[in-house]
């Protein structure tokens, strides 16, 4: 009964989303909370058997948390800013290793709820984020950070002589139209 109640206040803590709730409620003459069980029964089955799981894990992955960024970023806040910014980033990287491990994605089993487990995890109030930042990714970048300037300075240097390149290209063939 404890968690119940703990739920319906989280619940009432986003005012927008417990409107809805309370107005489902009145037409469907359900309680909020047995609402809420089959809400998150039907997004965890579409997430374990249903077509579209990926896109529904992404669109929970970068939907609410896109959304909460652009409230953090119009806030005088601060805090919320870094805990949007340390979430982004995580999330990069985890995208990043997805990429590299797809052919894997397929033998594991529930791949797409996992990872929705995983992304709502790192943007819960436990704050997964911060913590994946603080113990793999800050001291990964520390230990690399010289050369990962080093390669993003010569491909810099190779951008800028492939783009003076291209615009010595370009003045060549227009002074021969001109002639």
């Amino acid at each position: 009964m404890e968690q119940i109640q703990k739920l319906e206040k989280t619940i009432e803590s986003y005012p927008s989303f417990n409107s809805a709730l309370v107005s489902l409620e009145k037409k469907t003459k359900i309680q909020k909370i047995y609402l809420i069980y089959g809400i998150l029964s039907i997004v965890i089955s579409w997430l374990m058997f249903g077509y579209g799981a990926q896109l529904l894990c992404n669109a929970i992955g970068f939907g609410y948390p896109a959304y909460y960024s652009i409230k953090a970023l119009e806030s005088s806040k601060k805090d919320d800013d870094t805990q949007w910014l340390v979430y982004w980033v995580v999330f990069a990287a985890f995208s990043v290793g997805e990429f590299f491990s797809d052919i894997l994605v397929g033998w594991v089993p529930f791949y797409w709820f996992l990872k929705c487990v995983f992304l709502t995890w790192c943007m819960s109030p436990m704050n997964g984020s911060a913590i994946i930042y603080r113990n793999i990714i800050l001291p990964l970048f520390n230990k690399n950070q010289s050369k990962i300037d080093d390669v993003l300075n010569r491909g810099r240097g190779f951008v800028d002589q492939g783009i003076n390149e291209a615009v010595k290209i370009a003045s060549e063939i227009e002074s021969k139209k001109s002639e």
